[in-house]
């Protein structure tokens, strides 16, 4: 009842808006002042006193103080937290979905937080590549390889290559590439914050065509039935509460995943520290706000 009151109000505001008022108080409430009150009757009793109704509903007014009384002062209420505001706001700034312009700011961002010997092992592909890979257009794909061959991953431990596709954000990782396929350490990981999308499942085929083609512009002369038998691994890492987090979690990933790699990778040591557990939103939240505050993305 009271929900259909409220829509009527707000269309009596509109209808009555020419004619000229007398702003009056009900027991304390000012015509203006009656958004305070939307779910009590005072919110009805206002908006009647300005159209003039009140003398008619007078009998229908008392019922509806019995069903919906005002409680608005007797709450104690005060100023909203500056530093609860702060914090809002810098995590909503990145806690969002994100265009690759942005993640590859914030990723740069990360990347720069790190010493260069920590980074030897490591190196990252651009987050569009992957993308531009499954276009099948020969000219972008040839692009795509000649960059790929000047980042030199076989001569890096941990390659990590961002995926954003379905506007969803994933992480892959290739381990130890530069490795003797018989030893059985080269594997890809692939890091899911959703992994209810089955992402894993459905670029994994896509995924495995694009390894192959990199080793053949690369020259290697590895078997192709091996690199097509790398494993390729889903940990159970932590998962996003919405659907727009990814692109944080992406990165969020990779930060702690260089954090916390081990110098010598092997596959049977899986899965490290990559478990459901392995970090806190909260974590999370504060890298965000971390992140965002150092101001390289406006």
């Amino acid at each position: 009842m009271s929900r259909r009151r409220s829509n009527r109000v707000r269309n009596t505001n509109s209808k009555y808006v020419t004619s000229p008022v007398r702003v009056t108080i009900i027991d304390d409430c000012e015509e203006d002042e009656f958004l305070h009150h939307r779910t009590c009757w005072k919110h009805i009793a206002a908006a009647l006193n300005k159209c003039g109704s009140k003398p008619k509903r007078a009998k229908e007014l008392e019922m509806f103080k019995l069903s919906a009384p005002c409680f608005y002062d007797e709450c104690t209420r005060r100023g909203r937290s500056e530093r609860r505001i702060k914090c809002k706001y810098l995590a909503s700034k990145l806690r969002k979905k994100l265009n690759s312009k942005a993640f590859v700011g914030y990723l740069e961002d990360v990347w720069s937080g790190f010493s260069d010997e920590k980074k030897n092992s490591f190196v990252y592909l651009d987050c569009l590549w992957f993308s531009m890979y499954k276009s099948e257009n020969h000219n972008m794909r040839s692009s795509v390889f000649d960059s790929i061959k000047a980042k030199q991953i076989f001569s890096k431990k941990y390659v990590f290559l961002p995926i954003v596709y379905w506007s969803h954000w994933t992480l892959l990782i290739f381990c130890n590439f530069g490795e003797d396929l018989d030893s059985d350490n080269t594997c890809m990981l692939f890091l899911d914050s959703l992994q209810t999308t089955d992402s894993s499942q459905r670029l994994e085929p896509d995924i495995r065509k694009f390894v192959l083609d990199i080793y053949r512009a690369e020259g290697r002369t590895e078997d192709t039935r091996l690199v097509d038998e790398i494993p390729f691994h889903v940990p159970v890492v932590p998962q996003q509460t919405n659907d727009v987090e990814c692109g944080s979690f992406v990165l969020y990933y990779i930060q702690r995943f260089i954090e916390d790699a081990p110098e010598n990778f092997i596959v049977d040591d899986m899965p490290y520290f990559m478990k459901e557990d392995w970090f806190s939103h909260k974590e999370l939240e504060k890298f965000c706000e971390t992140l965002h505050s150092l101001g390289t993305i406006h």
